[in-house]
């Protein structure tokens, strides 16, 4: 993988993956739109319109350190008001950012990533409008957001993950983080080209 890269021709942003890497994005994507969807926050309703004006959100902060990372607290000295923008916001966050998610799985597959990917050797190209570039990024950040917690990255901590022998789980996953941050590092190269 070389990362994103700006096309010679046009404004879109393109990459190509292996069909490991594309398979493993893909699967990230998906832990993560699960994970946004399998609690009370989504909103319900199946009308648009009333969707739009039912703010029946949570009002207290999630359980899972990841969702607290990604909704952080609005206002931690006024439990009052933080449960009131929680509210009025939670839902409709989960919902942007897990179609943000699902966006990278749908442009995967269209880019011919089997359902199941059994061929070795596979390469995937990936062409990118420059909107649908930025929805990648935000999701990029949400992924690494996500890792970071799970694994307990904290800033300054690069000899304990450097120290971890190859075959460590932690440091496989710890790649994983690096590599989803490289990934994010030249798609903003790519747009800012």
């Amino acid at each position: 993988m070389t990362g994103f890269a700006r096309h010679r021709r046009s404004k879109d942003i393109i990459a190509t993956f292996t069909g490991f890497e594309a398979d493993l994005l893909r699967n990230l994507a998906a832990q993560l739109v699960e994970l946004l969807r399998n609690e009370s926050a989504v909103p319900r309703a199946s009308d648009p319109l009333e969707a739009m004006f039912d703010f029946t959100g949570p009002t207290t902060e999630p359980e899972d350190p990841v969702l607290q990372r990604l909704f952080p607290t609005a206002y931690r000295d006024d439990a009052e008001a933080a449960a009131e923008f929680r509210r009025f916001t939670e839902g409709g966050l989960r919902d942007g950012k897990a179609t943000a998610a699902s966006t990278i799985i749908d442009n995967l597959e269209e880019a011919g990533l089997p359902s199941e990917l059994t061929e070795d050797g596979l390469m995937i190209d990936v062409e990118l409008d420059p909107a649908t570039a930025e929805v990648w990024l935000r999701s990029f950040t949400d992924l690494r957001l996500a890792l970071a917690t799970r694994l307990g990255v904290e800033p300054g901590d690069e000899a304990y993950w450097e120290s971890l022998p190859d075959e460590d789980p932690r440091a496989q996953a710890h790649d994983i983080y690096d590599w989803v941050g490289y990934l994010q590092e030249t798609l903003v190269d790519a747009l800012s080209s």
